[in-house]
């Protein structure tokens, strides 16, 4: 199987090449447009900031070349908000794959704290990336900003108010938890993405 990871201007990529790694799968990271669609899996991760990322991804032609696959593609954390049509953070356009706008968290209590940093459980969790998913499980976050809930939603996490730990639409699936800094929960969703 060829697991292809985005390369742009955006950090996380070797933690999610080790997290394939221990699953004994090498990855290509690159920003090849042909490498990209001939991938049998293509993850798309990402932290950073979604402005000059975005410009960085339009310069390339990477925003068409990601927007047009048809192979399974994986957003990660930052990935999956630029998979969604605009962010507040830098005010931007993003893929328009999730007709969806990104939100800023705004804390009414001083207990909750931006950015949302840490363990969290996952619930309402379904569809393939959670395969046999039996019960609330706990992953790992660092954000900012957030998705609402809404008809793509493929799990919820409440933190200040419930949003969209997890989304799908066709062949794109996204997580805005990290999968691979998420322990053994973390590994079977990379695997059930692997498989699917």
């Amino acid at each position: 199987m060829q697991v292809a990871i985005v390369k742009y201007n955006a950090g996380n990529v070797r933690s999610v090449d080790c997290a394939l790694r221990r699953l004994g799968v090498e990855a290509t990271l690159t920003d090849d447009e042909k490498t990209l669609r001939e991938a049998d899996r293509v993850i798309f991760p990402g932290v950073g900031e979604a402005g000059t990322t975005m410009d960085f991804l339009r310069a390339t032609g990477l925003d068409g070349v990601i927007r047009n696959l048809e192979k399974p593609v994986l957003g990660i954390c930052l990935g999956m908000q630029l998979m969604c049509r605009h962010s507040e953070e830098g005010d931007v356009d993003g893929l328009g794959i999730f007709d969806v706008d990104v939100k800023r968290f705004r804390s009414a209590r001083h207990e909750d704290k931006v950015p949302h940093m840490g363990w969290n459980t996952l619930t309402q969790a379904h569809g393939p990336l959670f395969r046999e998913f039996t019960k609330e499980e706990f992953v790992y976050f660092v954000h900012s900003y957030y998705v609402p809930l809404n008809r793509y939603t493929a799990a919820v996490t409440d933190y200040i108010q419930p949003f969209s730990a997890a989304l799908h639409k066709d062949n794109f699936y996204a997580t805005q938890f990290h999968p691979e800094k998420s322990g053994t929960v973390g590994e079977r969703i990379l695997k059930n993405f692997l498989m699917l």
